[in-house]
């Protein structure tokens, strides 16, 4: 059997372990990924016991009380905590969602809280996005159109609105990118299911003029095609899209086209 030797900064560590302090019988093992780029050591794993009979219900106010009571040196991204920023995406359970979503009585046993996996990461929870964001940019999510801005509206079927639904309601978390196998191996030149699935919003929209051309950018045997449609991307959506359909439309428009 071929044995794989991981480089030695990037093994994880048994890190510090929080005891409870407050007397509390009703306890939670809460394991955190830990690294500070500022020090020269590897990644860790810090364990806290959390009382969770002064705890609200999510794994976001998990970690917000761990941060307020036990350890401030903490990072990770939230805002909302309502599950519309996306701000506080990572991986909970072996399984990519937003933290102000996830109810912590569903995880069972130790509560154990990663990055989302196969990104950069800044610090402990915190992954670097910038590299999503540029494709993002690349597939020009606005609208396009050659008529004068004069203030007036782009007026729309219902019909033709109602193909928008179940893709702008996306909130680019990256919880669907990161959950792709194909995203982990080709992240630089695969767009991913989040940036496709943004790229079919606009041309799936009846007021975008410029359709043929969005369709002539997506069309690359890595931009689009890396996709094997394994289905990983919609069970991680934490919003109940289907970015794999979307992926799928985009090449069934492409071959009749």
């Amino acid at each position: 059997m071929v044995q794989i030797n991981l480089p030695q900064n990037s093994k994880i560590k048994k890190g510090h372990y929080y005891r409870d302090k407050t007397g509390s019988k009703n306890l939670r093992k809460v394991n955190i990924y830990r690294w500070d780029p500022s020090t020269e050591e590897n990644p860790r794993i810090d364990t806290y016991e959390v009382d969770m009979d002064n705890c609200p219900s999510k794994v976001l106010d998990l970690l917000n009380k761990i941060k307020n009571e036990i350890d401030p040196s903490i990072a990770y991204r939230r805002s909302c905590a309502h599950g519309v920023c996306g701000s506080c995406a990572m991986n909970m359970d072996g399984k990519n969602g937003l933290a102000c979503t996830k109810p912590h009585s569903e995880i069972k046993g130790d509560i154990n809280i990663y990055p989302l996996p196969h990104l950069r990461v800044l610090k402990d929870l915190i992954g670097d996005l910038s590299t999503l964001y540029k494709q993002y940019e690349s597939v020009q999510p606005w609208l396009k159109t050659t008529k004068k801005s004069d203030n007036t509206e782009h007026h729309q079927t219902k019909e033709d609105r109602s193909k928008l639904d179940g893709l702008y309601e996306c909130i680019m978390c990256a919880c669907c990118s990161t959950s792709c196998p194909s995203y982990w191996w080709n992240g630089d030149k695969y767009l991913g299911p989040a940036v496709l699935l943004q790229a079919y919003r606009w041309i799936i929209d009846s007021r975008d003029e410029d359709r043929k051309e969005r369709l002539k950018k997506v069309a690359d045997e890595l931009k689009l095609y890396r996709c094997h449609t394994i289905m990983n991307c919609t069970n991680a959506c934490p919003k109940g899209l289907n970015p794999a359909k979307a992926i799928a439309e985009i090449k069934k428009m492409l071959a009749t086209s």
